[in-house]
């Protein structure tokens, strides 16, 4: 047998993959080790994650306005938790009198006050203020115990809702791992077979605890959304079954030809290990443009996309040479393959070039036309319907709506800052005779020339006519000259989508140049990489469109569990392209390393497009299947939001599997032909100066 130690001069990678080959039982151990101590100090960010969502910029108007009311009265500018309080008939006084009470000794209440009885008089509404420093998850959290058990009182509010959402998060997480973890398991043995199953699930799990303990460290320097945490979960699952059934896969391929050799070793991390880099490369440059977006919810998913992204592929990296030190030609296939690949995808994809022009003309259209209702989607913010119907504040929410009018319409809240009182007047008067009013404004003066100007409007909180009071009062206030600044939930979605579109062209620019760039490292073309851009644009319109056309016109509610507002919310909508759009790069750049290592080696063009569907066509599929089932850890969410991304993405995979890399691919390459791999001499240059090379 070649010695791993044999060969001279050898590179830092190749002086690894020696040590883990080398030495297994100590390097699984230090692995084990690793995992344990990961989940001791990482373990903890499941519950320290905010849970409030972060779905509005910090430094938009709608939050300087919370941040100046708060600083002027050191409470939040509107109650946080709202009471329904059962009212018997014979005293309905003494029975809110007693929550006020109960809900006003809560550490953290600034206020609690009565606020009305529903219309039939079988309820009535308490309501309380946070301090301005107190922490929302605490204050909630001691309410919900306050009253747990209490027959009486129905505990919601917004304090409540984030609170309750991130407890729910908790339980999703626990529920898609006691379904994926099985289900991966019997398909692992299926697809990997006897002891190579174990693989795909120990890199799982080793990069979900790295994972967590990378964003415990994260999270002490910037405050994550725990709706984060779901990504880890699914992503990191899939991509840890993908990386692992490549390397495998040519491990394999690699025992047929050199036996259970050193070299055989060697050979796999030098090609499949390369391109292993690459994917992990891509999918997190992918995600990490999510982080140019001012929103807490996209850079909290951005940073976690690109960190599980590359944890994954170095944990993958990491145990493969060490399992394959311990096992060796053990694991080698049941049954020998065709040398060069000479199967069904090798003659599916000749089948595919000799008609290249009509099927890329077909399929592409197929995926346009069922891109289109993406292009109709309405955007809808996250209000009380995406928390889950069971929730206290759930319930809360639907009596205030169906007993209470809706409490008397929704809060339009604008902090003035002013030592004009006319001005302020001023102001108010103008609000008053804007359309879609509930009564007249309300002026309260909170001292340090700071006012606030309450407001309710007609609708939904963050309805269309909320949202049309909040333009008409800021260019009301931009004519008048006053320093006012407008909250309220139709003022964050408002500064959410203004946000978002701000930040889109950069975002969009950076993950085409960046997906482009690493393209290009790898395989050489520039003309590749845009077909890459084309094919995987195409893959995330029809994923977006599916969850439109499932989601926005309420179809299948009762099989999905949610409740239909509408729209999508657009920040999910955003990190569903962008998934999908990363895992569609990642299976690229295999196919594309694969028909780049049979090209080189003397392969005709459309011949070397063969050679690699061939090697990499049953690979693919069986990864984009467990992948699937993976991150449909997100479809088994309560909370619709995080539904639609699971779904798009399960999608998105299966479609850039079973259609993109199967049609599309041959035959744009069967067109392009030589073209393909066409760059302008000096970057050819270039390339072969840095030598990225297997």
């Amino acid at each position: 047998m070649t010695s791993l130690h044999s060969r001279p001069r050898r590179s830092l990678p190749d002086r690894l993959v020696a040590s883990l080959h080398s030495r297994p039982r100590r390097s699984l151990l230090a692995a084990l080790v690793f995992v344990v101590l990961a989940g001791v100090f990482g373990g903890p960010v499941v519950g320290s994650l905010q849970a409030d969502g972060g779905f509005t910029a910090s430094s938009s108007d709608s939050a300087r306005a919370v941040e100046r009311i708060e600083a002027a009265t050191g409470r939040s500018p509107s109650p946080g938790v709202v009471l329904v309080v059962d009212t018997p008939a014979g005293s309905p006084a003494t029975a809110v009198g007693t929550q006020v009470a109960a809900l006003a000794a809560i550490d953290g209440i600034a206020a609690a006050a009565p606020a009305g009885r529903a219309e039939d008089g079988s309820s009535a509404l308490v309501v309380g203020t946070l301090d301005a420093d107190a922490d929302k998850r605490d204050v909630a959290t001691a309410v919900i115990a306050a009253f747990d058990g209490s027959q009486d009182v129905t505990v919601g509010g917004q304090a409540v809702a984030s609170t309750q959402l991130g407890q729910e998060v908790g339980k999703d997480l626990s529920r898609a791992e006691l379904l994926a973890f099985p289900v991966l398991a019997l398909l692992s043995i299926l697809i990997f077979g006897g002891r190579a199953a174990i693989l795909p699930l120990a890199v799982g799990i080793a990069t979900i605890a790295g994972t967590f303990l990378a964003l415990a460290g994260i999270n002490q320097v910037y405050g994550l959304s725990v709706f984060a945490l779901n990504l880890v979960i699914g992503l990191g699952l899939g991509l840890a079954v993908d990386y692992t059934l490549f390397l495998l896969s040519r491990y394999r391929e690699e025992l047929e030809r050199q036996g259970p050799t050193a070299e055989a070793l060697m050979t796999t991390m030098r090609t499949a290990g390369r391109t292993v880099v690459f994917s992990a490369v891509t999918v997190a440059v992918a995600l990490a443009t999510l982080i140019v977006f001012p929103v807490g919810f996209l850079k909290s998913m951005g940073i976690a996309g690109a960190v599980v992204a590359m944890v994954s592929g170095a944990m993958a990296l990491l145990i493969t040479p060490a399992v394959i030190g311990l096992w060796g030609g053990k694991l080698a296939r049941r049954r020998r393959s065709h040398g060069r690949g000479e199967g069904r995808w090798y003659r599916f994809a000749h089948a595919v070039m000799r008609r290249p022009g009509l099927i890329a003309l077909a399929t592409a259209a197929v995926m346009a036309v069922l891109a289109v209702p993406a292009l109709g989607a309405v955007w809808t913010p996250v209000d009380g319907t995406v928390v889950p119907r069971h929730v206290s504040a759930r319930v809360v929410t639907d009596t205030l709506a169906t007993s209470y009018g809706g409490a008397g319409g929704s809060p339009v809240t604008v902090a003035v800052s002013s030592s004009d009182a006319g001005a302020v007047s001023a102001l108010a008067q103008r609000a008053s005779d804007l359309p879609g009013l509930v009564g007249p404004a309300e002026v309260r003066d909170l001292g340090s020339d700071t006012w606030q100007v309450d407001l309710r409007a007609t609708g939904d909180p963050a309805g269309e006519t909320a949202r049309r009071l909040v333009e008409d009062i800021r260019a009301a206030a931009a004519d008048s000259g006053t320093d006012a600044l407008v909250a309220g939930p139709a003022a964050e979605f408002v500064d959410q989508q203004s946000a978002i579109a701000g930040a889109l062209p950069a975002a969009a620019a950076l993950l085409v140049v960046l997906t482009v760039l690493v393209l290009w490292l790898m395989t050489g073309s520039v003309v590749l990489p845009l077909m890459a851009v084309v094919m995987n644009a195409l893959t995330v319109g029809v994923a977006l469109g599916a969850i439109t056309f499932v989601y926005q016109a309420g179809r299948l509610t009762d099989l999905l569990g949610y409740t239909p507002n509408g729209g999508v919310e657009p920040a999910n909508f955003l990190v569903a392209a962008a998934l999908v759009f990363a895992l569609s790069t990642d299976y690229g750049v295999f196919l594309f390393g694969r028909i780049r290592e049979a090209r080189d080696a003397g392969s005709a063009d459309k011949e070397a497009v063969a050679q690699g569907l061939g090697r990499t066509g049953s690979v693919v599929t069986a990864a984009a299947i467990l992948l699937a089932v993976a991150i449909g850890a997100f479809s088994t969410s309560s909370i619709s939001f995080m539904q639609q991304i699971g779904i798009a993405t399960a999608m998105g995979v299966l479609l850039d599997a079973f259609v993109v890399r199967s049609f599309l691919v041959p035959a744009l390459m069967g067109v392009m032909g030589k073209w393909t791999w066409w760059a302008p001499m000096g970057l050819r240059r270039l390339h072969d100066r840095i030598g990225l090379a297997e």
